[in-house]
């Protein structure tokens, strides 16, 4: 079941559409949806290991103005929405100390977002939320997804042959592996 699923994504990455597919994927990822860059950019750059930089590059910058567009989500919804039900309920005292401690600590929240697994849309979108300097978010984004983004596609790119053996061999535990990780992920937002 997972083989095809896995050669679907590997034509796709080597179709003159992989880019654009990145992008968006990419782009969404960092504002609302919940599956990262890295299924198509992994299978992107094992098939063209030459294209690893540029396909790291588009992740970047479509993942940073995804973030943009979270933030965005953040800052809009919570004036219209969030404010008048916490104000309906008499906390708004509250959302503010929690604005002020999630500032304190932001960039940190955003590097930490950007480069492990937990779902780097929340981040975004609370940072809207809480008001997080604009500049502190972009270039913690930038730091943040361009570690990530970068470190993958340099690994990819020297170990490329090797890896892909690897995960071909073992599809199944990869595919494991890696729900893992995003249900994980999705966990610590949930219970943390």
């Amino acid at each position: 079941m997972i083989r095809p699923l896995y050669d679907w994504t590997l034509r796709l990455a080597d179709s003159p559409n992989a880019l654009v597919a990145l992008g968006i994927i990419s782009f969404i990822e960092s504002s609302f949806f919940p599956i990262p860059p890295d299924i198509l950019m992994i299978p992107m750059i094992i098939a063209r290991p030459s294209r690893a930089w540029l396909i790291a590059t588009v992740a970047l910058v479509t993942s940073v103005l995804g973030g943009l567009f979270g933030y965005f989500i953040g800052a809009v919804l919570f004036d219209t929405v969030g404010q008048p039900i916490l104000d309906f309920y008499g906390k708004a005292e509250a959302g503010e100390v929690f604005a002020q401690k999630f500032n304190e600590y932001g960039a940190w929240a955003v590097l930490v977002a950007g480069v492990t697994p937990f779902p780097f849309k929340v981040i975004t979108i609370m940072s809207g939320w809480t008001g997080l300097s604009l500049p502190v978010f972009i270039v913690a984004s930038i730091v943040a997804r361009g570690l990530r983004f970068f470190v993958v596609a340099g690994l990819l790119w020297q170990f490329g042959a090797p890896i892909r053996d690897f995960i071909e061999r073992r599809l199944g535990l990869m595919f494991t592996l890696f729900m893992v990780i995003l249900i994980g992920g999705f966990f610590l937002v949930k219970y943390l």
